[in-house]
């Protein structure tokens, strides 16, 4: 599987997660927000932030009727208009700037999800290391040519996709240029349910079309994230908020500082104990623990030539003699020595 590199982090198996802090509206307007969102993504660990960059006029038509309309009522955002809700939940272009680089001093990367053309123009400026192509996008076939003929690596959510239209759209980018391309399994529901994640998709959509493969995780916590990166998962997206009682178009989905330093931490260590098939020790560590396993060790003092008994002989702690499999072998005979109670099992003791 092909590794590598966004910025200084390398991406495949060889590394821990790439874990990506998703800022989405959560600034709620406040370019202050929006920076303490960053040193707050900073201080938890996280690898990259994540803008989304467009303007409602570029999403939708300003209509408050049919479709254009959220009637759900299971809905986070019922009774707005698609128009209303992407101009809540915009990030103002000219935020993108101090932004990204609060993010670089603070040793992160930081990427966008372009919407259309102009947005991918005006982050081509900003010299961006990577772009992300949300899932209402990933069928939007002359945008992701449009991104993958910048040469940069592309990550793409695969929320609702078919095999046939995720082919479509790896055809589309590879054909276009982009040679690194991570695919994130991805359920688009807000919040998503663990049981309707299927994450075992994970290691079928790497061997289906060999590339690597994250998840973009809408569920509440870091239990599917933690559990998919043991199915392989090389890069993790979540939404990341500075408190979720301050409200915000994402915030009911959204990790808050703590839950996300556990995320980074938890991650790598499903990440570090993947390891490799092994039986037996797995470490020179894990071999000195075999002392606590049971053997064959003398309960009595005998002298030489007393018969061994289930009186005088048991299987015990420490792990300093002969295995238990070998019990009703020696019931019976004879010592040739004087043994000492706590004597291990040897098979130099038979007369």
């Amino acid at each position: 599987m092909r590794e590598f590199k966004i910025g200084n982090f390398t991406i495949g198996s060889s590394s821990r997660p790439f874990i990506i802090a998703e800022m989405s509206g959560n600034h709620n307007q406040s370019l202050d927000r929006a920076l303490e969102i960053v040193r707050a993504a900073a201080k938890a660990g996280a690898h990259a932030l994540k803008l989304q960059t467009y303007i409602a006029e570029t999403m939708t038509l300003n209509l408050k009727e049919g479709a254009f309309l959220i009637a759900d009522e299971a809905s986070l955002w019922k009774g707005n208009s698609l128009y209303e809700l992407y101009k809540l939940a915009s990030t103002p272009w000219e935020w993108h700037k101090p932004i990204m680089k609060l993010s670089r001093e603070l040793g992160m990367v930081c990427f966008s999800s372009p919407f259309d053309a102009t947005a991918v123009d005006f982050l081509e400026k900003l010299d961006v290391p990577c772009y992300k192509i949300a899932s209402f996008e990933n069928t939007d076939l002359p945008l992701i040519r449009r991104v993958a003929k910048t040469g940069r690596p592309m990550i793409i959510s695969t929320g609702m996709a078919t095999v046939g239209e995720i082919e479509e759209t790896l055809r589309a980018a590879k054909e276009s240029g982009c040679k690194d391309i991570v695919l994130l399994k991805c359920t688009s529901t807000y919040p998503a349910t663990p049981i309707d994640t299927n994450i075992a998709t994970i290691p079928h959509m790497r061997d289906l079309f060999g590339t690597q493969i994250g998840l973009s995780d809408h569920t509440m916590g870091i239990g599917v994230s933690v559990a998919s990166v043991a199915l392989g998962a090389t890069v993790i997206e979540k939404h990341f908020t500075l408190n979720r009682a301050d409200g915000g178009v994402d915030s009911t989905f959204s990790l808050e500082p703590a839950e996300l330093k556990t995320l980074v931490i938890e991650t790598e260590r499903a990440w570090q104990s993947i390891g490799k098939i092994c039986y037996g020790a797995s470490s020179e560590n894990e071999a000195k623990s075999k002392v606590f396993r049971r053997s064959l060790i003398f309960a009595e003092d005998l002298k030489k030539g007393d018969v061994i008994t289930d009186k005088n002989l048991k299987c015990l702690r420490p792990g300093i003699g002969l295995p238990p499999k070998y019990y009703e072998i020696f019931l019976g005979k004879k010592v040739n020595k004087s043994i000492v109670k706590g004597t291990p099992l040897t098979w130099d003791i038979l007369g």
